[in-house]
């Protein structure tokens, strides 16, 4: 039992931050937050996995899951939460203070030109048109990386069956049945959480 136990957790310990790239400076993680912020025109959690997981290699797919599922649940913008929680992770406060300017600085200016901009246009048939266009690959952005990342749930405490089933529910819930997301998170993320926690004291005992 003791081997079983040690297999299972292994992943985790493999995926800790001094097994792994990391950041080398604060200048380094305000330029990626940067080029993150720069790319993510409405599909933001694909361009933050291309670049944490599959670029710097900052985060496992297994990391980037667990922290993006944080980042929901909190107030606030997720990009943002994952920022702070990017930053804090290798500077601390300094981090997190830094991952956040590197992922507002440069777009807000960019926003405040393009909407003074986009003000004596807004109404163009063909501007709208290449909005709507533009919302479909975001939309397919966030599709696609929902499935690369689904191979992350196999590490997951949970179970893989049981983590299928909670997405499942939630596609569902949401995209079918049109819940209000508060209540879906309150109830099935409570319902996760406990039974991670059940999960995770029968590990704790049979070690």
């Amino acid at each position: 039992m003791a081997d079983l136990i040690s297999d299972t957790l292994a992943p985790l310990a493999d995926s800790s931050p001094l097994a792994q790239p990391r950041p080398h400076s604060l200048t380094e993680l305000f330029w990626a937050f940067t080029a993150l912020a720069l790319q993510g025109f409405g599909g933001v959690v694909a361009i933050a996995q291309r670049e944490l997981v599959d670029k710097k290699h900052w985060l496992t797919p297994a990391q980037f899951v667990e922290d993006w599922a944080v980042a929901q649940v909190l107030p606030g913008p997720n990009v943002v939460n994952l920022s702070l929680m990017v930053g804090d992770r290798y500077f601390g406060v300094r981090g997190g203070l830094v991952a956040l300017a590197g992922l507002l600085t440069f777009p807000m200016v960019i926003v405040l030109i393009l909407a003074a901009l986009f003000a004596g246009v807004s109404d163009s048939v063909a501007v709208q048109g290449a909005l709507r266009g533009m919302g479909a690959v975001a939309a397919g952005m966030i599709v696609a990386t929902g499935l690369k990342l689904f191979g992350a749930l196999k590490q997951n405490v949970l179970g893989t069956f049981v983590c299928y089933a909670l997405a499942a529910i939630t596609f569902v819930a949401i995209a079918l049945l049109r819940l209000p997301l508060i209540w879906v998170l309150l109830g099935l993320g409570g319902l996760g959480a406990l039974w991670a926690y059940r999960q995770l004291g029968r590990l704790e005992k049979a070690a």
